[in-house]
């Protein structure tokens, strides 16, 4: 074993011991009782201090395992501080050198080990090693949006017990922004000097995700704007459910953002953050979310453009027309029952079962292309926006030459998926990235390039559907069993048009499409139909840009 180094300290209480840093990033020294200890200084050293000749390395360690023991992952993550006692100021210079040192060289040594993969050739070009490089290193300043208003109101004390000491431990410089009103933190992303920062951290539901992303999009700079790495910290936990309260749940995760005067809502639930960390088996709490900022691994995430003629939406999570949308939106006018509401609904929902007319035209990914029935061109042209000349338009894709298929209603619910979990407790698109996830465990280079950027969405369409089969089938939401109901079409796709129509019984009366917790559109005879939307009910488009964005990520 290589050693980058071997120096003599004394631990608490003048025991001496040999602390090594080998070259593969592990820090080894013996405990009082003769018991070897070890961290990963990649995966959970934060950060360390002087004083005297004293030298304090903070970590995140796994609870239970009295620190060092080379975190495993998987389990619940404690704060940990290990002293050292340098035999002289030349000792105590040579510690501090060589372990900051290590951290401050993680980019070089893992883009060194790519190289190894690769082969030397690969890396001449130039596109492929600016990637390489971009994709890591340690943030040293952060921009830190917090929304105190969402979900349990839980995120400002989330941020000052959970956030703000690890961000401390790791030497890491923040500014925190509190949220005051919807759209606040869009607001800001639009104007940020993004110069000043290597990332931007939402300490909320996805919503204030989603906001960010478009604000981001709509600025003059926006290719620079999206190589900023963004993070997630999951603000409001929700408990573990199952059988039908796991459906219940993940709507209500969906709620309709309110306006400030009326609470902020329940936002839009933690599914982005849950998919990053469930990819490589570590549970979503904050502590597991920081330290992936932290760590500074960063992946391109896919965006999709959602168009009715110059209006856009920039959509990262997921779209829904049907079932959940209806609950989601509609409970509303139960508020007044508390968390009760949503139970009430979506049972009043499955036993009042609505089917809607309509059709969605999709482009499948190679090996869907036998679903549903050939489609001519049904394309609306996507003019550049005339008021916005500056933000991105949307991706430059001749969608009038692709293979469309079709698939024709009455539908019970029509899902978009674009990572694996909806919110904590729900897997709404199991498969979703998982393409990506199979090239990472058999090339590790490609983590860097392809994780949450393989360019498709998950199409879930459920149809006619018996109540108690409904029942059965929304069980399964916890762990993704539902998309193999007979009743359930399960595909990937590069583009999607909805053309949304009238309920099957009531011809009168249309549905509610909303993405990301936004409603985009409200049809007649709909709840709060007089409402303002962003899109009205008709044909909107919708088209993947793969990789578009960049997420801090676990690996």
């Amino acid at each position: 074993m290589d050693f980058i180094l071997s120096d003599q300290v004394f631990l608490n209480g003048g025991k001496a011991a040999t602390l090594t840093l080998s070259t593969d990033g592990i820090l080894r020294w013996s405990d009082r009782g003769g018991i070897l200890r070890c961290l990963s200084v990649e995966k959970e050293v934060l950060g360390l201090s002087t004083a005297g000749h004293l030298i304090t390395i903070r970590a995140l360690v796994e609870a239970g395992s009295d620190g060092g023991w080379c975190r495993r992952g998987g389990g619940s993550l404690v704060r940990k501080s290990f002293v050292f006692q340098a035999v002289s100021e030349d000792s105590l210079r040579n510690l501090c050198e060589k372990i900051q040192g290590y951290i401050d060289s993680l980019v070089f040594k893992f883009n060194n080990e790519i190289a190894k993969i690769l082969g030397i050739e690969l890396l001449k070009c130039a596109k492929i090693l600016e990637s390489l490089m971009a994709m890591s290193g340690r943030p040293k300043r952060l921009f830190i949006f917090v929304n105190p208003f969402g979900g349990r109101k839980s995120a400002s004390k989330i941020f000052n017990y959970d956030v703000k000491p690890i961000l401390e431990d790791a030497n890491i410089e923040y500014t925190m922004q509190e949220t005051k009103y919807q759209l606040h933190a869009k607001e800001v992303s639009r104007s940020l000097d993004l110069t000043k920062y290597d990332g931007i951290i939402c300490v909320s539901g996805d919503g204030i995700l989603v906001e960010v992303m478009n604000g981001l999009l709509e600025r003059e700079d926006w290719a620079t704007a999206l190589k900023m790495p963004l993070g997630v910290i999951p603000a409001d936990p929700s408990p573990g459910m199952s059988g039908l309260a796991v459906m219940i749940g993940y709507i209500g995760h969906l709620a309709l953002k309110l306006n400030y005067m009326n609470v902020y809502g329940k936002g839009t639930g933690n599914g982005m953050i849950k998919s990053l960390l469930d990819s490589v088996g570590e549970p979503c709490t904050p502590a597991h979310a920081i330290l992936a900022a932290i760590r500074g691994h960063k992946r391109s995430l896919d965006v999709a453009t959602i168009w009715q003629g110059e209006t856009r939406f920039f959509s990262v999570l997921m779209l829904a027309w049907g079932l959940i949308a209806d609950i989601d939106i509609e409970s509303e006018k139960y508020r007044w029952m508390g968390s009760a509401r949503i139970n009430f609904y979506a049972l009043k929902r499955i036993l009042r079962l609505r089917e809607y007319n309509g059709s969605i035209s999709f482009v499948p990914a190679p090996g869907f292309e036998d679903v549903g029935e050939p489609s001519g061109s049904c394309v609306d042209s996507m003019e550049p926006l005339k008021r916005c000349q500056h933000g991105y338009q949307g991706p430059k894709v001749d969608l009038e030459s692709l293979n469309w298929r079709k698939l024709n209603g009455p539908f019970v619910s029509v899902w978009l998926h674009n990572v694996p979990w909806g919110a904590e407790n729900t897997m709404a698109a199991p498969d979703a990235k998982a393409w990506c996830t199979m090239i990472i465990l058999a090339y590790p280079f490609c983590r860097l390039i392809f994780q949450f950027g393989d360019g498709y969405l998950d199409l879930i369409v459920m149809r006619h559907c018996p109540k108690l089969a409904l029942i059965s089938l929304m069980s399964e939401l916890d762990n993704g069993g539902h998309v193999k109901s007979p009743y359930v079409v399960y595909i990937k796709v590069k583009a999607v048009i909805l053309e949304p129509g009238s309920r099957k019984d009531e011809p009168m009366k249309e549905g509610i499409i909303d993405s990301d917790g936004e409603v985009l559109a409200r049809g007649k005879g709909t709840y709060k139909s007089n409402l303002k939307s962003l899109m009205v009910y008709k044909k909107l488009q919708v088209v993947v840009d793969q990789g578009l964005a960049t997420l801090f990520t676990p690996i």
